[in-house]
């Protein structure tokens, strides 16, 4: 058995089909986001970087930097374990209250990253319903899809944000089966929005739980950032909410909100949670200045709403194809996995502007694109230079008649 051959043939498929991905090189630059500088090359270059999910530059604002500096050096920097042994904080329990609180629920439970705390919880709720029946939308996270195929559920995709398919299906499911409806609230690729009042309708109706996936929403959306839910008040008709510190928040780790006794099971019987070494006090310092400062604070919601409306007009003005977004995420289709590295890679080395190109699995074939995520410190000039660059880039690499 050649098992160097089979590896080596797994990456160049990769490369064939323009998939093979590139991790950029970059440090940013503490209080002056979204400036960064990219290494390789002749050095590090000043870039302008266009696709952080740290969507409110919250990783370096003064008070998430200063209440991280404080836990380390009162602290230390681990945790010590896990949360069984010894790694369970009172930094923990403070932020599990604060997420508890900001999402109307009873309890939280803190993760180690969302994409754990998605495959964790529903792996665990699964295994403890038995016979659960799992409706999934078709453009559920990687993650969402990973723990509902570890539960060993059954599973029932139902076609994205349709209620009329979810609802055919709950009614086909006998009524005394347990049964569980997963989504999102914004998908990040299509930056469309579920309707998370009706689905919560036809679960009362089909005496369904639900679980909401907010990480692309959490701290962006409702007064005190408590995502869609929030937004559309309708927190607390839903079963389990489940966000992210990693994205808006600023810095790391993923969280479910639920009633105790739910919160309590997962904790007692998820293996993703038990066995994993607690995160960083550090760290949940830094989230749990983030989680109350965003509680409190508009400005940051209000900015990066404005950056977001004024991009998408200035790519639509420039007869840029950008995608339908009813969100913050600003996508350009280009349709060809080569073409949108071929596009991600001339913006970085001749314009110095960083936006990674998305492609498939993360999106349908053929629909590959680039993903723009503007935040309340992306200026209009910056806009404006990006907007030239890809208007330029487009017309030599013949893309805007394609698209």
């Amino acid at each position: 058995m050649d098992y160097d051959r089979i590896f080596k043939s797994a990456i160049e498929r990769l490369h064939d089909e323009g998939r093979y991905r590139v991790f950029i090189d970059i440090l940013r630059t503490k209080g002056s986001f979204p400036n960064a500088h990219c290494f390789g090359g002749n050095g590090p270059k000043p870039i302008t970087v266009w696709c952080s999910n740290d969507n409110l530059g919250m990783g370096q604002h003064p008070a998430v930097v200063e209440a991280m500096e404080k836990a380390l050096h009162e602290v230390g920097a681990g945790s010590g374990g896990t949360r069984n042994i010894s790694g369970n904080t009172h930094y923990h329990t403070e932020l599990e209250a604060e997420l508890a609180d900001l999402h109307a629920k009873q309890a939280a439970l803190i993760f180690t990253s969302g994409y754990v705390s998605n495959e964790a919880a529903l792996s665990t709720l699964g295994k403890l319903l038995p016979g659960c029946i799992i409706f999934s939308d078709e453009l559920n996270h990687a993650s969402m899809i990973a723990g509902i195929k570890s539960s060993g559920c059954e599973k029932r995709v139902f076609r994205h944000n349709d209620l009329d398919h979810l609802e055919e299906l709950l009614a086909a499911t006998d009524p005394d089966t347990p049964k569980l409806v997963a989504f999102e609230s914004v998908y990040s690729m299509d930056a469309d929005i579920a309707p998370i009042a009706a689905i919560c309708d036809l679960a009362d109706k089909y005496n369904a739980l639900t679980y909401l996936d907010e990480v692309h929403a959490v701290g962006m959306y409702g007064d005190h950032g408590g995502g869609i839910s929030e937004r559309d008040g309708v927190a607390e008709r839903l079963t389990i909410i489940e966000g992210t510190l990693g994205k808006a928040f600023g810095v790391m780790g993923g969280y479910i909100a639920a009633d105790k006794t739910v919160v309590d099971c997962i904790r007692s019987y998820a293996p993703g949670f038990i066995f994993t070494t607690s995160l960083s006090p550090v760290l949940v310092a830094g989230a749990l200045a983030s989680v109350r400062h965003l509680k409190q604070s508009q400005e940051e919601r209000r900015a990066q709403q404005e950056s977001a409306g004024m991009l998408k007009a200035k790519f639509a003005a420039a007869g840029l194809p950008v995608m339908p977004s009813e969100t913050h995420i600003v996508p350009l289709l280009v349709g060809c996995p080569v073409k949108a590295k071929r596009v991600s890679d001339i913006l970085l080395g001749e314009y110095g502007l960083y936006v990674q190109p998305i492609n498939f699995p993360t999106v349908p074939r053929g629909t590959e694109r680039l993903r723009f995520t503007p935040g309340p410190t992306h200026t209009a000039g910056m806009m404006d230079e990006l907007t030239s660059a890809l208007v330029e880039i487009f017309g030599r690499e013949e893309l805007r008649e394609a698209a």
